[in-house]
């Protein structure tokens, strides 16, 4: 089993910056393709980015420019830096993964609980 924890969100006005931290823990043999998500009310979840294993990386059109994800596999970490944020990037921002739990290679996915992020003035 993998646990993935989110952190960093929070309240912040228009034009202003976060940045969203994952931690993932547990049974890691292997890190495949790791990505954050979002979710407002009464919409359905939104790719918001994708990092693959070779570390390429694609955005949704409306944060391209804006948004940047990394990540860290010897911290076993993915992140997102948010720049210039619009009120319409208000919502529960989601990190997610295909991970190798054992010596077995096969790749599952995991999600975290998610991080509210609020853009209002």
């Amino acid at each position: 089993q993998v646990q993935l924890v989110e952190s960093g969100g929070g309240l912040v006005q228009p034009g202003g910056s976060l940045r969203l931290s994952c931690a993932a823990s547990g049974s890691i043999f292997g890190i495949n393709t790791l990505a954050w998500y979002r979710q407002t009310p009464g919409k359905e979840r939104e790719l918001v980015a994708v990092i693959t294993s070779g570390e390429r990386t694609n955005y949704l059109d409306s944060v391209k420019g804006r948004f940047t994800i990394s990540r860290d596999d010897a911290k076993n970490m993915l992140y997102l830096q948010m720049n210039s944020l619009k009120p319409e990037d208000t919502a529960v921002y989601y990190c997610t993964g295909d991970f190798q739990i054992d010596t077995v290679r096969k790749w599952y996915r995991y999600w975290g609980q998610g991080t509210q992020v609020t853009v209002s003035s």
